[in-house]
């Protein structure tokens, strides 16, 4: 159905696509797969017109075609939902699907064709969204299925999913799975980027692994294993285990105390009491919109308490401004890079001093001293293997999703601090970065540092952390040990079928 051919494209020195070729048939589901600034969402950027290529041909249906924007890549119906969403937050649900298409009648938006076709999308789909909630008000993934119903509302018959389900809920990504089968049935052609093994066992027909820009292989995912997709992706075998620490518990570092927080007419947090002494790894488990947005938003000050006692490092910091908490010794990597932890039309190097560049090493009676911020930015960028067009003086916006984390986790840890709380911090991150970033936690362990998790992949919380405590509606009500704790019991937990604070 789609088949580009000898696909190339640069930014700067950086090769993304080099000489790619990449074909998709009628009614399978085709994973693209690579590491973080492997080059697939660039292939597939050209292949929705939101790039041009340098070189290379798209061929659909054996007829060649010429791509210029997105605008034609709709009137070919391909359609793309991208990894950072692009919807209007001040919009309903409607607006954001018809928006670029809206029937008008005597100048006056009409709706009521619109609403009739969604509708049926919505049922035909099982895609349930309210169509008159503002996107603000949605969780991520209700504000995923906005983006899909986009694209089927545009009639697309070749549909591009970037990182589908990097924000989901692991029963939010089984239905997203039987969505993308039940396309594939329908005829459509389906083009899945993951970094995730498993989902392409689950879900895709045939993978294509791309490394630092080229092509390695297009195989029948029935015929490998996922050790042999991983290791095609990164260059290497993996570890099949991290080595973890043993644990030398200190001193209480962080520590709540009935702290609640009301918004928006309800108890967002109920009587939270928790402590993260150094040396551990605390998790917190749960589905995604049980509190744990606004715990993170407590604990590092971007939310006021109602009421309650936070306490770092014996220093009560309840109402004390952000920067005063990062200068208590908290670090934070938060859970949407772009809307909280970076600023993305700065480059790179400015980045990195975000939060510290008024430091002597950086700044000078109010001027910054460039030298000493570009040579730190670029000690960063080549202990953290963060991949650049351009080193320190990369835009960060132009940068992949999967890098920008890694500038953000590099930033966090090498500043100076004894506890990190660290939310979904391997979102869209490929298996070797999720391997090293793992290291990097478990290294705070050893270093004596307090690390609290917050993550949506109940693996990645049962690989490191030590003590896992569950939220549900707000409220903290289970409490395990790691070693003694199953992912089924934590999942009747999770979604509020069980109660009580220990395992022993």
């Amino acid at each position: 159905m789609i088949e580009m051919r000898n696909i190339t494209k640069t930014f700067g020195k950086l090769v993304a696509n080099d000489s790619i070729d990449f074909s998709v048939k009628r009614g399978e589901i085709h994973a693209l797969l690579g590491e973080n600034g492997a080059g697939k969402s660039t292939l597939m950027s050209i292949l929705f017109g939101l790039y041009e290529a340098d070189e290379g041909e798209i061929y659909l249906n054996n007829e060649l075609v010429e791509i210029n924007n997105p605008n034609d890549a709709t009137a070919l119906n391909i359609g793309m939902v991208h990894q950072h969403f692009k919807l209007v937050e001040t919009f309903s649900v409607l607006e954001n699907i018809v928006l670029g298409i809206e029937d008008t009648k005597k100048g006056f938006l009409t709706t009521e064709a619109a609403r009739k076709k969604i509708e049926s999308l919505i049922k035909q789909y099982n895609l349930e969204v309210n169509l008159d909630a503002k996107i603000s008000n949605l969780t991520v993934g209700q504000q995923q299925k906005v983006e899909i119903l986009k694209v089927l509302y545009r009639d697309s018959e070749i549909l591009i999913f970037d990182e589908p389900t990097a924000v989901l809920t692991p029963q939010e990504i089984e239905e997203l799975i039987e969505i993308l089968k039940n396309f594939a049935k329908e005829g459509k052609a389906v083009v899945l980027i993951t970094h995730k093994l498993n989902e392409i066992k689950a879900s895709s027909d045939r993978c294509t692994i791309l490394r630092r820009g080229k092509k390695i292989a297009t195989v029948n995912v029935s015929d490998v294993s996922t050790e042999e997709l991983s290791e095609m992706m990164v260059g290497r075998p993996l570890k099949k285990e991290h080595d973890i620490p043993p644990l030398k518990i200190g001193k209480t570092v962080l520590q709540l105390e009935a702290v609640n927080l009301v918004g928006k007419g309800k108890n967002l947090l109920t009587n939270i009491n928790l402590e993260v002494k150094a040396g551990e790894i605390v998790g917190i488990a749960g589905i995604d919109g049980n509190g744990q947005a606004e715990l993170a938003a407590a604990i590092t000050g971007l939310t006021a308490i109602s009421s309650g006692k936070i306490t770092l490092n014996a220093n009560d910091i309840s109402n004390v401004p952000i920067r005063k908490r990062f200068q208590a010794g908290m670090s934070h990597i938060p859970e949407d890079r772009h809307k909280h932890g970076l600023i993305l039309d700065f480059d790179l190097a400015n980045n990195f001093i975000l939060q510290s560049y008024y430091f002597d090493d950086f700044s000078n009676k109010g001027f910054f001293i460039k030298d000493n911020i570009y040579n730190y930015a670029d000690d960063l960028i080549d202990k953290y293997d963060v991949r650049t067009s351009n080193g320190s003086h990369t835009l960060t916006r132009s940068m992949s999703g999967g890098n920008q984390q890694k500038a953000i986790i590099a930033r966090e840890i090498e500043r100076e601090h004894n506890f990190l709380i660290a939310f979904q911090p391997t979102r869209g991150l490929d298996v070797g970065a999720i391997e090293f970033v793992h290291d990097q936690l478990l290294n705070e362990q050893r270093k004596g540092n307090a690390v609290l998790l917050i993550s949506f992949e109940l693996e990645e919380i049962l690989s490191i952390a030590s003590r896992i405590l569950v939220m549900y509606e707000g409220e903290i009500i289970g409490e395990f040990e790691s070693n003694k704790v199953t992912a089924n019991e934590l999942g009747l937990y999770m979604s509020g079928s069980k109660r009580g604070k220990s395992n022993e």
